[in-house]
């Protein structure tokens, strides 16, 4: 299973967050199974170290693969979650007061954005102890 964190826009239309992994649920001798989920596009980008992004929404409903270089990302009711190299990220806060995010580290942010089919079932499990719950 991955670690992922699933940002969402709740009722009140804020940006909220909850911890958990992705469900790999094949395994075929020691391969974990494969998550497949319908993608539109596939890009890849760099922010160096000590870059920052303030206060938006996701443009698309997208997983961001963290490749190199952690970060600390922030909703605007002040929680605060941290991802690291081999994260996941579904970003789902396509409305709403947003998410801002600043770099913790040295290294700079290597990322590949999956944007996503909006109807693409994803076997994401919350945590029950972290996060916002839905």
């Amino acid at each position: 299973m991955l670690r992922c964190v699933r940002l969402y826009t709740d009722d009140s239309g804020e940006s909220c967050f909850e911890e958990g992994v992705l469900s790999m649920p094949e395994q075929q001798g020691l391969t974990q199974g494969t998550l497949i989920a319908q993608a539109k596009s596939i890009s890849f980008r760099e922010t160096s170290s000590g870059g920052s992004f303030d206060w938006h929404t996701a443009p698309t409903y997208q997983f961001v693969l963290t490749l190199k270089g952690t970060l600390e990302f922030e909703t605007r009711r002040g929680e605060r979650f941290t991802i690291y190299p081999g994260d996941v990220l579904l970003a789902g806060d396509l409305t709403g007061g947003g998410h801002r995010w600043h770099l913790v580290d040295e290294q700079p942010w290597c990322r590949a954005y999956v944007a996503l089919d909006e109807h693409s079932e994803i076997n994401f499990i919350p945590n029950s102890s972290t996060g916002a719950q839905q």
